[in-house]
């Protein structure tokens, strides 16, 4: 090993730092990870999709099988009109595994509880409001008054980074999408199974999106155009039961399960996810011995499929990077190995988002260029996505 760190202070217990902890400990580096929140990351979260990819960079640090367990398979994405008819159909490349949806607190708690077998020191409470630097270190200070000291501090702080302010203050802040979102997974659907897809309806005032598993449950999600932007807290304030009652009059004129699946859903079952929101483009994403990785600098809106194993792709990039690096040299070469990739991943995002956020002249409009699109497009096309390997035993 011939970088020159000892241990490192992670901010943030959602994907990416507990990767980034097993990551550093294969690489022969010690970390604690600090949680803001008194539990797990984020009690109850939406649902995310673990990409080929991602858990090709999770077998890495052997961490695969307990995030595999939580997964139900998407073998494809069928685009629909407001009428239910296919506007396009699109899977992985040939040869290449499914996605596997899942929901993001039981990513969160799987990751954390596999990082705390591995005897990595996990501590919740700890929400960070500054990171000093010294000649030989860093120490981190907490809003409860503890400090913590390390040879680096990494961000893995999440859309709303605190360490991504201290390495730049004039840093980009997240951008709304003109999207907010809720969903819920729900027993006895009363609607047949989809085959392992995951239906994406364009409707008359609002996306939707649903997959019927075998096992005769059911999850589905709203895209919901809002032009204002909402806060969480402002989306949260209006009870789930009202959300319930508003949702299924958008989707009444569309021939498609949209209005029926959320009327078959109780309050208790509603996620209320909020605003859709991406990162712009992150100009620094290093400052001395601060670094940041996973959505505190490359968060693409949930429309790509690949925010959660994009940030564990970083985790173990960076891990490389120190072993074999100075820091310096390491954050370096980690920001010249992913920043291409993960831009280009979220600039073919952002034209998902257009169409969702459409209005109803565009929605028709969009539904001619993806039936066009749809024709032409070959699955081989978007193999550069998933074809992602990571060789940690090549020097970084």
């Amino acid at each position: 090993m011939t970088g020159n760190i000892r241990n490192a202070l992670i901010i943030g217990g959602g994907v990416a730092g507990p990767a980034l902890a097993m990551a550093l400990q294969k690489a022969g580096i010690d970390s604690v990870v600090y949680e803001a929140y008194p539990g797990t990351a984020d009690g109850k979260g939406g649902g995310l999709s673990i990409a080929p990819n991602g858990m090709e960079a999770l077998r890495v640090i052997d961490a695969a099988e307990p995030v595999r367990a939580l997964g139900k398979p998407m073998t494809g994405i069928v685009l629909q009109d407001w009428k239910g008819r296919p506007l396009g159909e699109f899977g992985n490349p040939p040869g290449v595994a499914p996605m596997l949806f899942m929901f993001r607190h039981e990513v969160y708690r799987a990751l954390l509880d596999e990082a705390a077998r591995r005897g990595i020191r996990i501590e919740a409470g700890k929400r960070l409001v500054d990171a000093v630097e010294t000649a030989d270190g860093v120490t981190a200070r907490f809003a409860d008054g503890t400090e913590a000291a390390g040879d680096i501090l990494v961000g893995a702080d999440g859309i709303r980074s605190v360490v991504r302010t201290l390495i730049d203050p004039a840093a980009p802040e997240p951008a709304y999408t003109g999207l907010i979102s809720f969903g819920a997974l729900i027993p006895r659907p009363g609607v047949p199974s989809t085959g392992g897809k995951m239906n994406m309806p364009f409707g008359k005032k609002g996306f939707f999106g649903y997959q019927v598993f075998d096992d005769d449950t059911a999850v589905w999600f709203v895209n919901l155009p809002n032009p204002e932007p909402m806060t969480l807290a402002q989306v949260r304030q209006t009870p789930a039961e009202e959300w319930l009652r508003r949702l299924p009059p958008l989707y009444a004129e569309d021939h498609t399960p949209a209005a029926d699946l959320i009327s078959r859903t109780a309050p208790d079952e509603l996620i209320v996810v909020g605003p859709m929101e991406k990162m712009p483009r992150v100009p620094k994403w290093s400052r001395g011995r601060l670094v940041l990785v996973g959505d505190s600098v490359h968060a693409p809106s949930s429309s790509s499929g690949q925010g959660a194993s994009l940030a564990v792709e970083s985790a173990v990039e960076l891990a490389r990077c120190l072993r074999d690096l100075p820091y310096d040299e390491a954050f370096s070469a980690y920001e010249k190995l992913r920043r291409p990739r993960v831009e280009k991943v979220i600039a073919a995002t952002d034209r998902k988002n257009s169409a969702k956020a459409a209005g109803p002249v565009m929605r028709v409009v969009n539904a001619w260029a993806i039936k066009a699109f749809a024709r032409m497009a070959k699955p081989e096309k978007m193999a550069w996505v998933f074809h992602n390997r990571i060789d940690w035993d090549a020097p970084a």
